[in-house]
Formats: structure tokens, sequence, C-alpha cells
């Protein structure tokens, strides 16, 4: 499932992304193995839930591995201290104002980054893909699960 397509990723996102698979590589990866022995010794492995069990979980880290190093060799940090302009892109701090006058601020960032509660948005996301492109003034529409909603781009910042 390789792709050569790009991943937009923040520095602090791809820092996370090679803890993470450092993790795996230097901890995860050596437990599980010596799980795998431990229930080995323990004879039929035919029957043996412990094994079955260990060896589902080496599979699992190792799929994670290989994602991971996939992302992380086709990672594009981007720095958004060094963007400017006046288009919402990926990067961007950008203030929104929605019909009820309540007021978000979300930066766009990569899909592994994401998460809302904290202000941060993919650019994969309905709202990110609606946010790419506009400026300062203009009004997206993003249709969600629970209906239209609207809002106004207030103010937008690379910082």
């Amino acid at each position: 499932m390789a792709t050569t397509d790009k991943v937009p990723m923040l520095q602090e996102g791809f820092d996370r992304l090679q803890a993470t698979l450092t993790r795996l590589k230097s901890i995860d990866r050596p437990a599980v193995v010596e799980a795998i022995e431990e229930a080995r010794a323990h004879g039929d492995l035919s029957e043996n839930a412990e094994y079955h069990a260990a060896k589902e979980q080496q599979g699992q880290i190792e799929q994670q591995i290989i994602e991971i190093e996939d992302k992380l060799g086709r990672s594009q940090v981007i720095d958004p201290t060094t963007l400017s302009g006046d288009k919402v892109t990926f990067g961007a701090t950008v203030q929104l104002e929605d019909e009820d006058k309540k007021k978000y601020v979300y930066q766009i960032v990569g899909v592994d980054e994401a998460d809302a509660k904290i202000g941060r948005i993919s650019f994969s996301s309905p709202l990110g893909r609606a946010l790419i492109g506009r400026k300062k003034g203009e009004e997206v529409e993003v249709v969600t699960p629970s209906g239209e909603k609207y809002y106004h781009i207030k103010k937008l910042e690379f910082k």
C-alpha cells in the first residue's frame, strides 16, 4: 500500500512519530518477542492462547512500524513560521466565527497531528478541506454529520 504522496506534518508531529517508532522498536518489539519465547516454553503451541495472543500482537507492532516508517520516509516537514500569504494553507492558524457568533481557532495540521480539542484539525477533514485556499473575510460552508455549518474567516496567521 506504499504510495509516493508526500505526508505534510509539523516538526512536532514528525518528532512524535519518530518517538513512537523508537518505542516500538526498542521496547514493544523486544517485549513481545520475550512473551513469544516464554509462551513457547509452555509446550504445545496449537492450544497455547498466550503464544497466539503474543504472535498477533507481534504482527500488529510490525504493521505499525511499517506504517510509521513509510510516513516518516514520505514526510514533508512544514514550519508555519516560514509561511505567509493571504490564503489558508497547511500550517495556518485560522480564527473562525460560526453563525451563532461563537469563535474558534484552529491550526491546519497533518492527519496524525489532528486533535480538535486543542485546536488542531487535519487538512483532510471536512473543515480543513473547506478552509484550504480561502481568504480572510470569506464564508465557508461545511457539511457535517449533524448538518451544514457556516463559518466566517476572521483572522489568518502563520505562527
